[in-house]
């Protein structure tokens, strides 16, 4: 929710920045508007008397900010409870192991093998369903990590192959390469426990699988790590740099000692995204391209812009 109005905000920026004083909401605007309120439990009456959005002043960010920030506070107090209001039972910390020596697929067999044996990992699987483990090229160069199963997911026992995962395997195709060239993992193992739907994973969930992850890492020794989201962001650095995927994604960091691009998960893309974002995607995608040494054709340069730019 927190990326969409953070899109938003952007676009009102670049609005602003170009002269322009307002925005024009149609009434299908509205009715979109009145949807996702109701969606989030946003009390809706307001929106219908919306005639145009104006552009905020300093003061109005200064205090949007302040009022985030509070917001923020109260939430981190009602997280740290979630899993006991769920009646899930605690996640212990990891205990440490040590990876056996051996050729890469023998110590990813192995690495395997134990995360499918976890206690903890089946204790908090759902009934009947599987552990997810990561899949892919052992020798790849870009490594994608998202943040934890869903229902296909966790029903297949493979990462990404639900609706999310088919838009990554669209993307991963448009770099001119496949999923058999790439390695795909998750910080998580078994998608979180919730009576339906989904929800995102705790800090204790994500600190008990990430030794997990990292050794996925260190067997493949990718060039390049694609964080997918917000979530899988917060698990291998801690927090979002600067505060917002807005400003976070399209820039290198380091895990460890490999470089890490951040990037908008693709359910992301497929609930909100415009062409923008798409496009911001595929930035993203061609800078990792040339970090790896994919090369990048005038029509892939070209994908998701304006006609006239092309």
């Amino acid at each position: 929710m927190k990326e969409i109005f953070e899109t938003l905000a952007e676009e009102m920026r670049r609005r602003a920045a170009n002269g322009e004083e307002s925005v024009e909401i149609t009434e299908e605007s509205i009715a979109a508007l009145n949807r996702l309120a109701a969606k989030w439990n946003i009390p809706s009456e307001s929106l219908d008397e919306i005639d145009e959005i104006k552009f905020a002043t300093e003061e109005d960010v200064k205090n949007a900010r302040i009022q985030m920030k509070k917001a923020e506070k109260k939430q981190i107090v009602v997280k740290s409870k979630t899993l006991e209001q769920l009646g899930i039972k605690p996640i212990p910390e990891p205990e440490p192991f040590e990876m056996i020596q051996g050729t890469k697929l023998e110590r990813w067999e192995y690495l395997r093998d134990k995360v499918l044996g976890d206690p903890v990992c089946n204790e908090h699987l759902h009934p009947g369903k599987k552990i997810v483990f990561g899949v892919g090229n052992l020798d790849a160069k870009i490594f994608f990590c998202g943040e934890a199963p869903g229902a296909d997911e966790e029903t297949q026992g493979v990462p990404f192959v639900g609706r999310a995962g088919q838009l990554l395997t669209k993307i991963i195709a448009a770099m001119g390469i496949s999923r058999d060239d790439v390695y795909i993992g998750n910080i998580m193992n078994w998608r979180p426990e919730v009576p339906k739907g989904n929800r995102k994973p705790e800090p204790e969930e994500m600190n008990y699988c990430l030794p997990y992850l990292k050794a996925q890492v260190e067997i493949v020794k990718p060039d390049v790590i694609v964080a997918l989201g917000a979530t899988a962001v917060t698990g291998l650095l801690g927090a979002v740099p600067s505060g917002a995927m807005s400003r976070a994604r399209g820039n290198w960091y380091k895990y460890n000692d490999t470089d890490l691009m951040i990037t908008y998960h693709p359910s992301f893309l497929l609930q909100y995204a415009s062409k923008q974002i798409k496009r911001y995607v595929w930035e993203d995608m061609m800078a990792v391209m040339e970090r790896v040494g994919i090369p990048i054709s005038q029509k892939q340069r070209g994908y998701f812009m304006p006609k006239e730019e092309v």
